[in-house]
């Protein structure tokens, strides 16, 4: 839930503070700049959270650690190519592919109730997809309408 906490506050932040210096808002940028802080708030999770994360990943996945570290490193590199504009759009394009492929980690460790950031199994557990699922579909949505369209 903070992820989309950070995305929606730095997005309207974002958008107050453009307002302030240009006399206008841009949404668009917004949406680019609200997108990047919470990949790499999320990237930072990587860091920090990287045991509980490991735990997340099915058994069946070797170098676990450097997957994490891999993929938080990935999400910190996105938030920089998001303003690349020679990279931008493949840089979203990809992110899509990305958030479609961590939806399967994601529904699996809510329903082994895993919570990464203190690895252990005393989560939120399957109600928290709910939330989770339809958060998945807006960042998708989100990145196709800010940064590929």
């Amino acid at each position: 839930m903070k992820p989309f906490f950070v995305l929606i506050v730095v997005c309207i932040i974002s958008n107050l503070i453009l307002l302030l210096l240009k006399g206008e808002m841009d949404i668009l940028l917004a949406g680019k700049v609200g997108l990047a802080v919470m990949l790499l708030f999320t990237a930072l999770g990587h860091l920090l959270y990287t045991k509980g994360m490991m735990l997340m990943l099915p058994d069946f996945v070797p170098f676990k650690k450097e997957m994490i570290y891999g993929t938080g490193l990935m999400e910190f590199m996105a938030a920089i190519g998001l303003f690349v504009p020679q990279v931008s759009r493949i840089t979203g394009i990809l992110l899509i592919v990305f958030f479609l492929l961590v939806l399967p980690t994601n529904i699996r460790a809510n329903l082994r109730r895993i919570n990464y950031e203190t690895a252990t199994f005393d989560g939120a557990g399957p109600n928290y997809l709910w939330f989770r699922i339809p958060f998945q579909i807006l960042l998708i949505a989100w990145t196709y309408y800010f940064v590929v369209r």
